[in-house]
């Protein structure tokens, strides 16, 4: 198989709120069966409960301990009180009042070019980094993790560099983030179009225009399923598409589906893997439904 081709990808949605505590320790599992198809890089991104009227912006850094400290001290003097800034490695999380999302974003993009924002939600975090898939679920400390709902990804590289900012997931709208396997073919007329809309790229990677692709389709007022139904029409190339939501996750194949992909359910989950082996240690898999995800079908569980 050619290097461009190796990414896996992994989904897990709980149904049981029980379960939540582990849903850090399943998904690092789940990514750690992948390390061969993606050895270069890893991410991941994790739903937990949201805080309502507090949004959540993932930060990262290439000197934490310096920018860290500095964008806390700025901010507080800026919005007049203490500001949350949970910093795990290279990358924070820091918790606002909704209504300072535009000052937030000004102000990292003034005072902080060193700093990059991975994604923002009410209950998003987004984490990845350069690096054995296991290196950095430890990095990130992910086996302690708690929330409804992860996705993840192991990576080699493909259209962009390895780098953190090249790695998955993607995020290109609140609570929003998609992982791929696969390639576009015509992601490069797909960017152009989306900047005159208003999006802007961090990187060259096919996987990035994708996830803004859908952050347009459904700000023009279609729902996941409906953007994910005409990103068919739209998207050229192969691919395995997942995508987080605030409220779940949802799968779609490309029509011809080369690129392959497993689904198993049970009444306390439902989990993605692009092999049945990243399934293989889940609670009750033993009695779960498995299948393989129709070409051209949009699956979709949550809340």
């Amino acid at each position: 198989m050619g290097r461009s081709r190796m990414c896996g990808i992994v989904g897990l949605y709980l149904k049981d709120a029980k379960l939540e505590p582990q849903l850090g320790a399943l998904t690092a599992s789940m990514l750690a069966t992948m390390c061969e198809r993606g050895p270069d890089s890893a991410g991941f991104a994790v739903y937990s409960t949201a805080v309502e009227g507090e949004l959540k912006f993932t930060l990262q850094s290439a000197n934490p301990s310096t920018d860290f400290p500095a964008l806390a001290t700025l901010l507080e003097a800026e919005l007049g009180g203490p500001v949350r800034i949970d910093a795990r490695s290279t990358h924070a999380v820091v918790h606002v009042k909704a209504d300072a999302l535009d000052r937030l974003k000004a102000l990292v993009l003034k005072q902080f070019p060193s700093v990059r924002i991975m994604g923002i939600g009410e209950a998003i975090e987004i984490y990845k980094e350069v690096g054995l898939p296991t290196a950095v679920s430890s990095l990130f400390a992910l086996s302690e993790m708690s929330g409804s709902h992860a996705i993840g990804h192991t990576r080699m590289a493909t259209e962009s560099a390895v780098t953190t900012s090249g790695a998955h997931p993607f995020s290109t709208g609140l609570d929003q983030c998609l992982v791929h396997n696969g390639s576009l073919s015509n992601h490069n007329n797909l960017r152009r179009a989306l900047r005159q809309q208003g999006y802007n790229f961090q990187t060259d990677n096919d996987s990035e225009v994708a996830a803004g692709y859908l952050s347009w389709r459904m700000r023009e007022g279609r729902n996941l399923k409906q953007a994910l139904e005409k990103s068919l029409d739209d998207l050229d190339g192969f691919f395995t598409f997942v995508v987080g939501t605030k409220t779940g996750f949802a799968v779609l194949r490309d029509p011809i589906a080369c690129k392959p992909a497993v689904l198993a359910e049970t009444a306390s989950y439902v989990a993605f893997g692009s092999e049945y082996r990243a399934l293989a240690g889940l609670p009750g898999i033993d009695t779960a439904k498995i299948w393989e995800p129709e070409p051209a079908t949009a699956y979709f569980w949550g809340r």
